[in-house]
């Protein structure tokens, strides 16, 4: 599970990126909201840890942007204001839930493991979309319009990975990590060669150029 914590004070941050990484959550952080936009849009999360009264850009105005991206990743809001008025606007914003401070330890990491269990894992969903792409999880099928792809498992996962984070950057490290695993033994030049394969079936399939190369980082699931 990776986080991203986003907080100007400093031993705070330090000491909740701590908490995080004890508890086995790979952990990014940032002491500024537009820093932490820049996170949140280039790099894939499973929580979003946000304190309300940053620098450069508020939390809840980060959270918005974030929101606007189509990016749902769960978000804990971090407050100093326990006003229902205050409550409201960082639910409205798109917070899922929000810890006010100062805040004990154990309700910080138990607030973040219930939104880790509500979040949608791979497969429970119906189906979701990207433009005229679908992915049917409870039947492991894809579908370009009205057109069956016929992917391997592998291709699959990749083309599902792609379609959840559609329009963000996503590292060959990251795609190997969620397709083959950590512990696999295989090379990370497999990533390329199953991109190469999932690209000729779009391609045959009529979706031609998808998928595009972000030279020295990874690739983009994006729409010409």
């Amino acid at each position: 599970m990776k986080v991203l914590i986003v907080e100007d004070e400093l031993p705070l941050l330090d000491s909740i990126a701590q908490l995080f990484r004890e508890e086995g959550y790979d952990v990014d952080t940032a002491t500024a909201g537009d820093e932490g936009l820049i996170y949140a849009e280039t790099g894939i999360y499973d929580l979003l840890v946000l304190d309300i009264m940053l620098p450069e850009l508020s939390g809840l105005r980060l959270l918005q942007r974030i929101r606007e991206r189509s990016l749902a990743t769960p978000t804990l809001l971090l407050t100093a204001k326990d006003s229902v008025e205050d409550r409201v606007k960082g639910l409205n914003a798109g917070a899922d839930d929000y810890v006010v401070k100062p805040f004990a330890v154990p309700e910080l990491l138990a607030r973040a493991r219930a939104l880790l269990r509500r979040k949608p894992q791979a497969g429970t969903e119906s189906e979701f979309t990207y433009d005229v792409l679908r992915i049917e999880p409870q039947q492991s099928d894809a579908w370009y319009a009205d057109t069956l792809l016929q992917l391997s498992a592998k291709e699959y996962e990749l083309l599902q990975y792609f379609v959840r984070n559609r329009e963000q950057i996503v590292t060959r490290e990251q795609l190997f990590d969620r397709v083959w695993g950590l512990d696999s033994e295989a090379g990370l030049n497999l990533v390329d060669l199953y991109v190469h394969y999932l690209r000729k079936k779009l391609a045959a399939a009529g979706c031609q150029g998808w998928i595009r190369t972000v030279r020295g980082v990874g690739f983009m699931l994006r729409r010409n």
